[in-house]
C-alpha cells in the first residue's frame, strides 16, 4: 500500500534530507596523506628563527663578554688583561657616578610611572564617556620616537623656552633657570621625560589587569562597608598582581638601559651629571675607541639588569596567592 504525503510533509522531508546529516553505519577512515617534506608541526620550521636568535643575541653577547677581558681598541690585535677593566670601572668616580645615575633613573621612573599609570588606569577603567579618547592621548607618547620627543622637551626646558616663560609670567622668575645645563637639575629633567613617556605603557598593562577583576567582588566589598581605599588595597591590588610584576619588570629593564633621552637632552652633561652606563658604553666603545673597556661596561650593565629582573620576579611571584 502506498503512502501519499501532503506537500508540507514532502517539503519538510526534503529539508531534513538536506540539513540533517546522513546516518551511516561506519565512517570511512580518511585517506592517509602522502608523506612529504613540508608538514605542519615539525620543529625544524622554527630552526631559522632559532639560528638567528642564537647568532644575534647569544653568540654576539658572548663575544662581547669575551672582549670585556681584553684591551682591544676595535682594530688590530688585543691582549687578555683579566679583570683590569672592571677594576678601572670601580676605581673611576665618573663610572661610579654613571652607575648611580643609572639606578636613580631606573627606580625613579619605575616608581613614578607605575604609580601614575595605575592611577590613570583606575580612572579610565570604566564609567567615563571620554575614556577611549583619553586612553589614546595618554598612550601616544609610548609610540612616538624617544629621540624626537626628547628634542622637543629640550626646547621646553631651554632658558628661553616655554617652561621659563610660564614661570616668569606667573611671577616666579626667580625659579627660571637653564634646566638641562644645571648640574643639579639636569638629571631631574631626564627623569621627567622618562616618566612622561612610560606612563602610557604602564597604564595599558594595568588596564588589561583591571579588566579581569570581577565587578561583583568590588560591589560585595562595598556592601560590606569597605571604603574606597580598602577595596583597592584588599580586592583590586591583589587581583592585578601579575600586571604589577610585568609592568615593574619591563619598566626596570627599560630604565636601566636608557640612552636616547640622555643623548638628546644633555649628551651626558653637564660635567657628567647625567652620564649612565649606557652612555658610557657608547662613548668608550665608539667615541674613544676603548672597545674592551666599553664591553666591560656593557657586561656590567647586562649583569645588573639580569640580577634586578630575577630578584623582582622572585619578589612578585614568591608571595602566597590570596583566595
Amino acid at each position: 500500500m502506498s503512502t501519499t504525503l501532503r506537500p508540507s510533509e514532502a517539503a519538510r522531508t526534503e529539508t531534513e534530507r538536506v540539513v540533517l546529516p546522513r546516518r551511516r553505519g561506519r565512517r570511512r577512515a580518511p585517506a592517509p596523506r602522502r608523506p612529504g617534506l613540508l608538514k605542519f608541526g615539525h620543529w625544524w620550521w622554527a630552526l631559522p628563527g632559532i639560528v638567528f636568535v642564537i647568532g644575534i643575541h647569544y653568540v654576539a653577547t658572548s663575544v662581547g663578554g669575551f672582549f670585556a677581558f681584553t684591551n682591544w681598541t676595535g682594530i688590530g690585535a688585543f691582549e687578555l688583561i683579566g679583570l683590569d677593566n672592571f677594576v678601572r670601572i670601580f676605581q673611576d668616580p665618573t663610572k661610579l657616578g654613571a652607575l648611580w645615575n643609572t639606578l636613580f633613573l631606573a627606580f625613579g621612573s619605575v616608581i613614578l610611572s607605575n604609580v601614575l599609570g595605575l592611577g590613570f588606569a583606575l580612572g579610565l577603567n570604566r564609567g567615563l564617556k571620554s575614556r577611549y579618547i583619553l586612553r589614546t592621548l595618554f598612550f601616544m607618547p609610548v609610540v612616538l620616537s624617544p629621540l624626537a620627543t626628547s628634542y622637543i622637551w629640550k626646547f621646553i626646558f631651554d632658558y628661553n623656552g616655554p617652561l621659563n616663560l610660564v614661570l616668569r609670567g606667573a611671577g616666579l622668575g626667580d625659579l627660571a633657570r637653564a634646566w638641562v645645563a644645571d648640574p643639579t637639575w639636569a638629571i631631574w629633567t631626564v627623569l621627567v621625560v622618562l616618566v612622561w613617556q612610560n606612563i602610557g605603557f604602564a597604564m595599558v598593562i594595568y588596564m588589561a589587569g583591571l579588566a579581569a577583576v570581577p565587578v561583583e567582588i568590588e560591589e560585595a566589598a562595598a556592601i560590606d562597608g569597605a571604603s574606597l581605599w580598602q577595596r583597592f588595597w584588599h580586592v583590586t591590588l591583589p587581583s592585578i598582581r601579575p600586571a604589577v610584576a610585568i609592568a615593574t619588570t619591563l619598566g626596570l629593564v627599560n630604565g636601566l638601559r636608557v640612552f636616547d633621552q640622555i643623548m638628546a637632552l644633555t649628551g651626558g652633561g653637564p660635567a657628567a651629571a647625567t652620564e649612565t652606563l649606557a652612555t658610557q658604553v657608547y662613548k668608550q666603545s665608539f667615541a674613544l675607541g676603548n672597545f674592551g673597556y666599553g664591553a666591560a661596561l656593557a657586561l656590567l650593565l647586562t649583569l645588573i639588569i639580569l640580577a634586578f629582573a630575577v630578584v623582582q620576579q622572585r619578589v612578585s611571584n614568591g608571595r602566597p596567592e590570596e583566595s
